[in-house]
């Protein structure tokens, strides 16, 4: 999995809790991972600031310097351990490490002898108990670790902080049963447990209020969803019951597996154009032969023909995907037959990665002998696929050109004088507008569990409005690339040409991905 880097400052974000001036307690938080290490972050800061801590920019003005660690690669895992080592002599200034996530829930006690300047040692399970722990550094333990099993509550806490104004995510379901013979996540994450459906409902209502307009569920499986209440929803009866909520735009999910991805979920998303139109989907492999010694639980005909489901859907689905290359025993042959699958499929994005090692696996525990593929020929493999990817998002990125997009405002560029955003099938595309930008801040984040603070007041330009992040506007694509577009904002002029007249590859979608889920 990519590395996702995040840090925690203070970002423009007011805590409505203030540290004394006598005794501040600041902290500095820095995430690795996929979207749900993201949320879990998130839950720490919300939980944090609730009980009188402060976000700071940098490890230096913090007290408290937190890493919220991903362990699905071993060169993710190191890169925590590499950071470790470059600031242990911060120690020395009096500020406390913590090592968070699933690292911390891998590794356990031997954090401690590997980086002795840690204090803090926390399993994503343990961050309801976090004012806890920290009360225990707070009191003079010199090792405080939480990493007991999660309990059926695990991914509810009482304070969340939304790192995004419009954007939020929401956790359905964690853990997982899969036990796939590379992954480590069942040992880090825990067996699957859902939420109830009310639970989540309620959630998706408050953050309506609070002004959110795009949602996405979070699941290491998502779409193995299966609500514990008497209401018994499936995956997909929760998702379109998302997708009532008044005041969404837009419905985001992410990861799904093959094994419990039913036609029902298409079904679904193709009668509510609320639920957004791309679907992350890991094949990890094309071979039939790597498929069963990874315990992946289908084949690769029954991966197509979900891919066929998803095609028939009446509106066009974007469909990204991981793989991973250099698999214990992959022959020549076998990646071929991958190679092949990105062709069969025509994936709009794909994070692509070199097969490593992981411990408490039952690859992992195959000895070292059996990774016996070399790095040299991972990195071609890898090379090879990443270049086919680039070739096929660019082939197919040109059908979108002359057409328009509805996009998510997000950010602005001021030296390129350029807008961008994202498209429902998670399309990045930049563009210019007829409409002046915002000089003031970006509204002040919520915490969720607190009242919202105000946002600021918006100055107005010359036409007598200005485009906002989180607006949505509809976009005129006049370029593409291999990994974005470039249009103008209509701003209400021209038609809106529908996705009917594109070729029947490019119903697929295409273009880039968001950030890396969870590697399923």
């Amino acid at each position: 999995m990519l590395p996702r880097h995040r840090s925690w400052g203070t970002g423009g974000i007011l805590s409505t809790v203030a540290a004394t001036a006598e005794t501040p307690k600041t902290f500095y938080l820095e995430t690795f991972g996929c979207q749900m290490n993201v949320h879990d972050s998130e839950r720490v800061a919300g939980t944090l600031m609730a009980h009188g801590y402060t976000p700071v920019e940098t490890m230096q003005e913090a007290g408290l310097i937190l890493f919220n660690t991903c362990s699905i690669r071993d060169k993710a895992a190191q890169k925590v351990f590499d950071r470790l080592a470059n600031f242990k002599a911060l120690k020395k200034q009096g500020k406390t490490f913590g090592v968070l996530g699933c690292v911390a829930q891998q590794e356990g006690d031997a954090i401690f002898k590997r980086a002795p300047h840690v204090s803090l040692v926390a399993g994503s399970a343990s961050y309801a108990r976090l004012p806890e722990l920290i009360a225990q550094l707070e009191a003079g333990e010199p090792r405080v670790t939480g990493l007991s099993e999660a309990p059926e509550a695990a991914f509810e806490t009482e304070f969340t902080r939304r790192d995004h104004p419009y954007r939020a995510y929401v956790t359905i379901i964690e853990g997982c049963d899969k036990h796939c013979a590379y992954c480590v996540v069942p040992y880090t994450r825990g067996g699957e447990r859902s939420r109830a459906s009310a639970s989540v409902l309620a959630e998706v209502a408050s953050l309506v209020a609070m002004g959110y307009t795009e949602v996405q569920l979070l699941g290491q499986n998502v779409n193995s969803y299966r609500d514990p209440s008497p209401a018994q929803l499936n995956f997909a009866e929760l998702l379109a019951a998302v997708g009532e909520v008044r005041g969404l735009k837009r419905v985001r999910y992410t990861t799904s597996h093959p094994r419990d991805f039913t036609p029902e979920i298409v079904r679904a998303m193709g009668a509510n154009p609320v639920l957004c139109d791309h679907v992350h989907l890991p094949v990890q492999s094309g071979s039939d032969r790597v498929l069963e010694r990874m315990r992946r639980g289908y084949s690769r005909d029954q991966y197509l023909k979900i891919i066929a489901d998803i095609h028939a859907c009446p509106r066009p689905l974007a469909i990204t995907t991981d793989i991973i290359v250099g698999f214990p025993g992959e022959t020549d042959a076998d990646f071929e037959q991958t190679a092949e699958m990105m062709h069969a499929v025509r994936y709009s994005g794909a994070f692509i990665f070199k097969y490593s090692p992981r411990p408490h696996t039952e690859a992992g525990a195959w000895g070292a002998g059996a990774d016996d593929i070399p790095d040299a020929v991972k990195t071609e493999r890898l090379m090879i696929l990443q270049r086919r990817q680039q070739e096929l998002q660019l082939e197919d990125n040109q059908a979108w050109v002359g057409r328009t997009l509805e996009v998510m405002v997000e950010a602005y560029h001021p030296k390129l004088d350029q807008w961008a955003g994202r498209s429902s099938s998670n399309r990045v595309v930049n563009f210019s507008s007829p409409l002046p930008a915002p000089v003031a801040a970006l509204p002040t984040l919520a915490i969720l569990g607190q009242p919202a603070p105000a946002p600021p007041p918006l100055p107005r330009g010359g036409l007598g409005r200005v485009l906002e992040p989180g607006a949505y506007v509809q976009v005129h694509i006049d370029k593409a690339g291999p990994n974005s577009f470039v249009g103008q904002h209509l701003d209400g002029r021209g038609p809106q040409l529908g996705w009917a007249e594109l070729p029947a590859y490019a119903h697929s979608g295409s273009g880039p991905h968001s950030p890396k889920p969870e590697l399923r």
